[in-house]
């Protein structure tokens, strides 16, 4: 697999993230799994740091740092770099600033887990297009969905796919937080196999340079799909 390369220059390294990926092996060990910094370390041939992760169903805008300073700089700035996903929600989503702490989610590889404390967490949501389908998928006899903008304002585990699921709205084929009887229809009739979060904007100031770094990670032929089938070319514009 040759990884697509957003950004590189002596100081950073920047990927378009496929979904299906972990970030690196000790996320979690699983025979014959394919790892991004293990992939991107080899055909760069370069020493990677991590700065952020995404979860293995997200694709998108992936960091990387080539030196531990670089790493510390940007890990010690991440609050203040401009974040933006696009999600692929159930129903009409209305414009709201959602401000709901968080615990760390349950690991259920974990048999020693326990609940840890709730920690401030803040999400903006804008919704760009709706698109009401007529699909009688669960007990209604169409099916609405919404393409949003998601702005994290903290860093918290799966912060956006928990927080739409308390508004109502969880993310499409999120088999975790989401219905997997609107998962199975449309991976069964639309191909889409994969959850529809795809990490699409970073903007940050280099820590070397100082200069604005502004990266945006295309959709892939599964999203895309997705925005044609919906209706959605111009909200992306």
């Amino acid at each position: 697999m040759t990884l697509e390369i957003l950004y590189h220059d002596e100081h950073l390294v920047v990927i378009n993230k496929p979904a299906g990926m972990l970030v690196h092996k000790g996320e979690r060990l699983s025979h014959g799994r394919e790892f991004v910094l293990q992939t991107l370390r080899d055909q760069i041939g370069q020493t990677l740091y991590p700065v952020h992760r995404l979860d293995k169903k997200t694709s998108g805008v992936l960091l990387f740092a080539l030196s531990s300073e670089v790493a510390s700089a940007l890990v010690k700035q991440w609050s203040e770099v401009d974040k933006q996903y696009l999600a692929v929600v159930r129903g009409h989503l209305q414009d709201t600033l959602l401000d709901l702490p968080l615990a760390p989610p349950r690991d259920k590889f974990d048999k020693n887990w326990v609940p840890g404390p709730e920690k401030p967490a803040q999400t903006r949501f804008t919704s760009l297009a709706e698109a009401e389908l007529d699909l009688a998928i669960d007990k209604y006899p169409t099916s609405r969905y919404s393409l949003v903008l998601c702005e994290p304002l903290t860093g918290r585990k799966h912060q956006l796919r928990r927080h739409l699921r308390h508004l109502g709205h969880p993310i499409l084929c999120d088999s975790r937080y989401g219905k997997n009887r609107h998962y199975h229809y449309f991976r069964d009739h639309f191909g889409v196999d994969r959850m529809l979060l795809h990490c699409w904007k970073l903007h940050f100031i280099h820590p070397i340079t100082r200069d604005t770094v502004k990266l945006e990670a295309p959709l892939d032929p599964i999203w895309q799909s997705i925005i044609e089938r919906m209706g959605w070319q111009s909200a992306l514009v």
